[in-house]
């Protein structure tokens, strides 16, 4: 699978803080191992915490893409 095509997306800027992780965490736990799942979140205290998170996991954080205002996109592969 190419990296840069995202197989699943979610969108969790309207969460904070723990429910951006459990709801990332819950979508990564359904995709299969080398999937990629695209993230989209405000910055600030989601954006510093998810992808530390997500390695923490033991998933691989693929890019983090500044998108238009305050959101930001992280792309995650499945380990």
């Amino acid at each position: 699978m190419n990296n840069t095509q995202s197989k699943e997306k979610i969108d969790i800027t309207g969460d904070i803080c723990p429910m951006t992780f459990v709801k990332t965490r819950l979508k990564l736990e359904k995709m299969e191992r080398g999937e990629v799942l695209e993230v989209k979140l405000c910055e600030g205290e989601p954006l510093s915490n998810l992808p530390r998170s997500v390695e923490q996991e033991g998933h691989k954080v693929l890019a983090i893409v500044k998108e238009e205002g305050r959101y930001h996109k992280v792309i995650i592969e499945r380990c």
